[in-house]
């Protein structure tokens, strides 16, 4: 027998063996179809119903890559994520031929004016330069990978001028004074990971005059090593201010307040996406996590609705001048607006008792979570664009708004939000996944599984090995310079030498049959509305 009939028995053996296979797969598969009592497009058509389970298990990443358009994609669409990555990868983002915004739809619009200002007359911090890693784009085929290589790049930061200088809790011993309007929100260690934390704290230090945000985890050395100034978030669970029993310790506050980045504390009372209570999932509550917020290794974490210190304004207010006077930091609160009687009682209390927060962080409905239900994600507390109003409205209604600084937070990722956010009475502003997009999220929207897939919301040492921290901190720092330098040039068109003097008479609002609204209309009518 030669060769060639040896090879063709042993490839006919093969085939009848890898027939018999599939055909014991199928005759598997069906009996277990048939027999089980969940799925009836199991029962009534086996084998070939798994093919319905596979499509729609795959469906998010169809719509996000071949069918949704540029504009349609919740809660970022392409052209928002796109835009965000091409300020952190390339240090810039111009687009071509025009904008893909419908113009016929309602809309907020920034004043221009007919004489802006020049770039030299812009009031802004030339000295701080900084160098960072970009790419630059050396071609972009159909069909073939993108050409670009890495360069160093040497910019200024976009600093305010000292003069403009903000400056939180100007009565506290230790005042937080910050030359940048915009500051990475509460992101957790344990609701992101190691490598996402320290890429992100790395870039922001890098970026300068900017602030991170614990999140209400507590204080990880992962926050900490960037040299970035921290504002530490207690949340109603007291993680990292506790003892073992779950108390508040006021040592363990002042230790934390000795740490020289830790610039400010923050109460959260709630958060857009939850707007009560928090959530941690088992397996990402390491030993290391457990051990930063002082619970229980790999089981989950529910923070109360509330803290258990206070149950009323005043006895707020007492508490935040009791950790205020304990710490020597500015402290302030995280709140979600619901209406504006609440806005108001809040003002109303500030102007009674004397007392009140340094700062305000507004966080709107439609801001971002690792973990939380769809009925409060959904329908709980107003966007950022209903509750700033009624906020800064309150304030002034009570003469208590020079007392109180505002943070805006609510997918503010784009320099054009952020301005009209400032006009609409914040003082700075928060940012939380638009910095996730720049260490690599993708929007898997995986975020509670612990099972991100570019190692951004996990703490699974395999998937995070994904996450180049050398990289990553470069485009966290590039999106932030690009931004602050994006919210100058807006400035500028609307006629003013800094982001700093944005009021309500430089945006309005126009309607969906053209006609304007100035934003003092808007700020009346959504306080009359609520009022109502």
């Amino acid at each position: 027998m030669n060769i060639a009939n040896v090879f063709t028995i042993i490839g006919f053996i093969a085939c009848i063996l890898i027939f018999l296979i599939l055909l014991g797969a199928v005759l598997y598969f069906y009996y277990i179809d048939r027999t089980q009592k969940q799925h009836p497009i199991l029962r009534n058509y086996p084998v070939i119903g798994r093919a319905r389970y596979f499509f729609e298990s795959i469906g998010p990443e169809l719509r996000q890559y071949f069918f949704n358009n540029d504009t349609e994609g919740k809660p970022f669409s392409r052209n928002d994520y796109q835009h965000i990555v091409r300020k952190a990868k390339y240090k810039r983002d111009v687009l071509g031929y025009g904008s893909q915004r419908d113009f016929e739809e309602e809309g907020y619009y920034i004043r221009n004016s007919m004489f802006p200002k020049l770039t030299e007359e812009l009031k802004m911090d030339r000295e701080t330069k900084v160098t960072t890693d970009r790419y630059l784009l050396v071609k972009e085929p159909l069909f073939t990978q993108k050409k670009e290589r890495l360069e160093k790049n040497e910019s200024p930061v976009y600093l305010l001028e000292d003069e403009d200088a903000i400056v939180i809790g100007k009565n506290a011993r230790n005042p937080f004074i910050v030359k940048g309007q915009i500051g990475m929100s509460a992101m957790s260690y344990g609701s992101l990971g190691e490598r996402a934390i320290t890429a992100l704290s790395e870039g922001l230090g890098i970026a300068k005059g900017t602030w991170m945000n614990t999140g209400e985890g507590g204080i990880s050395d992962y926050h900490l090593k960037g040299g970035v100034d921290i504002i530490m978030q207690i949340g109603p669970g007291l993680f990292g201010v506790r003892d073992l029993e779950g108390n508040f310790s006021w040592d363990a506050l002042k230790e934390k307040s000795e740490i020289p980045q830790v610039k400010a504390f923050e109460i959260k009372l709630a958060q857009g996406a939850k707007t009560r209570g928090g959530h941690i999932d088992a397996e990402k509550v390491t030993e290391e996590i457990a051990r930063i917020r002082m619970v229980e290794p790999f089981k989950s974490i529910d923070s109360p609705n509330r803290f258990r210190e206070f149950s009323d304004f005043p006895s707020l207010f007492d508490f935040i001048e009791r950790v205020r006077e304990h710490s020597g930091k500015p402290v302030g609160m995280k709140v979600v607006v619901g209406s504006s009687e609440e806005a108001d009682e809040l003002a109303k209390q500030i102007k009674i008792t004397g007392k009140a927060p340094d700062f305000i962080t507004v966080d709107g409905g439609e801001g971002g979570t690792g973990a939380s239900y769809q009925e409060l994600a959904d329908s709980v507390g107003l966007p950022i664009k209903s509750a700033l109003p009624i906020m800064d409205n309150a304030l002034r209604k009570y003469g208590v708004r020079d007392q109180v600084k505002i943070i805006a937070s609510g997918k503010l990722f784009s320099p054009d939000r952020i301005a009209i956010a400032l006009a609409m009475g914040a003082d700075l502003v928060n940012i939380a996944r638009g910095f996730m997009i720049t260490v690599g999220c993708i929007q898997a929207l995986q975020c509670q599984s612990n099972g991100c897939p570019v190692g951004v919301a996990t703490t699974d040492p395999e998937l995070q090995k994904g996450l180049v921290i050398e990289e990553k901190k470069y485009r966290t720092a590039n999106y932030l310079i690009s931004m602050r330098k994006g919210l100058f040039r807006v400035a500028a068109a609307a006629g003013l030498d800094s982001p700093v003097h944005f009021t309500r008479e430089h945006v309005v609002y126009k309607d969906e049959r053209g006609k304007t609204w100035s934003l003092e209309d808007i700020y009346q009518s959504i306080v009359e509305t609520e009022s109502s």
